[in-house]
């Protein structure tokens, strides 16, 4: 037997789910968005960190060539607000530490400052340590 019942319709029903997923999906995806930037960034600022130390392990190396050293491989956005310490050895085997602090808001946009993770006052910072020639 077949009824022939007019089939209730939920209009609205539709929207209303995309109103409450949205702003969650708008979330997931730019917190994805902002940690690939900072990973990337991060594997910058680890590459210039190495790039000083080698360069502070070659004799008669002065500071003013390792930080021109990290700067070029960190690229210009980043090097602009980056800061660089090195320690450097006197003698073969002394160990030659290089810092690289760089800010996280150089790095990636701000997009989860609303939910209130801000990049503000964070920095991504990489030391590498390698023995002087």
């Amino acid at each position: 037997m077949i009824s022939n019942r007019k089939r209730i319709t939920r209009k609205g029903f539709s929207s209303m789910e995309l109103a409450l997923t949205l702003p969650i999906l708008m979330l997931l995806l730019f917190g994805l968005f902002e940690f690939s930037m900072l990973f990337f960034a991060r594997g910058t600022v680890v590459e210039a960190s190495r790039v000083g130390a080698r360069a502070a392990t070659y004799p008669g190396t002065t500071e003013e060539f390792i930080q021109e050293s990290v700067m070029q491989s960190l690229g210009p956005k980043m090097a602009r607000n980056a800061v660089v310490k090195a320690e450097m050895g006197k003698y073969a085997g002394d160990p030659c530490v290089v810092v690289v602090k760089v800010p996280m808001g150089v790095a990636s946009p701000d997009l989860l400052w609303p939910v209130g993770f801000s990049l503000s006052d964070q920095y991504l910072i990489a030391e590498t340590v390698m023995q002087k020639e």
